[in-house]
C-alpha cells in the first residue's frame, strides 16, 4: 500500500499494541519509510511502506471526429507533458496517441502535471492519421482549388517539392502548415522551402499543385 501525509492507516504500535493494529496518522514519508503516530498512545515510530507501482489515468482519444475513452498506466513520480506520446487501449481500439491537453481539475487545464495529479488526459490518435490537402488547379485550368483527405501512418513524411500519389490523385507539395502543439519541432509554423519535411501526425494542412492525369472529381 501507499501512504500520504495526514492519512490514517493501520499499523501495530510497539508501545501499546505490538500484536494488534491500531490507527496511526502518517506524519512524513520518504525513502520507502513513513513516520507514523499512534492515535491511541501518541507513540511515534517508523514503518516501511510500499510505493504504488503505477497510477491509472483516464484518457480521451480523438480520432477522425470521434472520441473514445480508456485508461493508461503511469509511474506515480512521472511528469506528463502536453505533446507526450504513448499507447492507450480502449474498448474500440489500441492506439498511439499524443497528449493535446491535461485536465488536473474540473476547470484546470495545464501543459504539464504529475501523473498523480491528472484527472483526464485529452489526446489525439497519431499512429494513423487523416491529413487535409488543398490542391491548386493546373496552370491554365478554369477549375478552382479543391480539398481532399488522405489517410497515412503518423510517421509518414510530407516533403515540400515532392510529388505525392494517392490513387488517382497526385499533387506536388508546395506548402505545409504545422499543428500548434508540434510547432516547436520545426523552424516555422508554415513551411514552404523545397526539402522541408513534416511528419503526417504534425501536419495541420498540406498545400499542393495538381499533378493528376484524370479529370477532377467534385468535393
Amino acid at each position: 500500500m501507499s501512504e500520504n501525509v495526514g492519512e490514517h492507516v493501520p499499523f501495530e504500535c510497539p508501545s501499546c499494541s505490538p500484536d494488534l493494529e491500531t490507527v496511526h496518522e502518517v506524519l512524513t514519508t520518504g525513502g520507502g519509510n513513513a513516520t507514523v503516530k499512534c492515535t491511541d498512545c501518541g507513540h511515534v515510530h517508523k514503518e516501511a511502506i510500499e510505493s504504488e507501482s503505477s497510477v491509472s489515468v483516464d484518457v480521451v482519444v480523438s480520432q477522425d471526429g470521434e472520441s473514445f475513452t480508456g485508461t493508461a498506466e503511469f509511474d506515480p513520480e512521472e511528469t506528463i507533458y502536453e505533446g507526450d506520446e504513448f499507447v492507450v487501449e480502449t474498448d474500440e481500439l489500441i492506439a498511439q496517441v499524443r497528449v493535446t491537453s491535461i485536465e488536473a481539475g474540473p476547470e484546470d487545464r495545464t501543459t504539464r502535471a504529475e501523473a498523480t495529479e491528472v484527472d483526464t488526459l485529452w489526446t489525439r490518435e497519431v499512429g494513423n492519421v487523416s491529413v487535409g490537402v488543398t490542391v491548386n488547379p493546373k496552370e491554365g485550368s478554369d477549375e478552382g482549388s479543391r480539398s481532399l483527405e488522405v489517410h497515412v501512418p503518423g510517421d509518414y513524411e510530407f516533403e515540400v517539392g515532392e510529388t505525392e500519389e494517392f490513387g488517382e490523385e497526385a499533387f506536388t507539395v508546395t506548402g505545409i502548415h504545422v499543428r500548434e502543439n508540434a510547432i516547436d519541432s520545426y523552424k516555422f509554423p508554415k513551411l514552404g522551402d523545397e526539402g522541408d519535411v513534416v511528419f503526417a501526425k504534425d501536419v495541420k494542412r498540406v498545400y499542393g499543385d495538381d499533378e493528376s492525369s484524370g479529370a477532377w472529381s467534385a468535393w
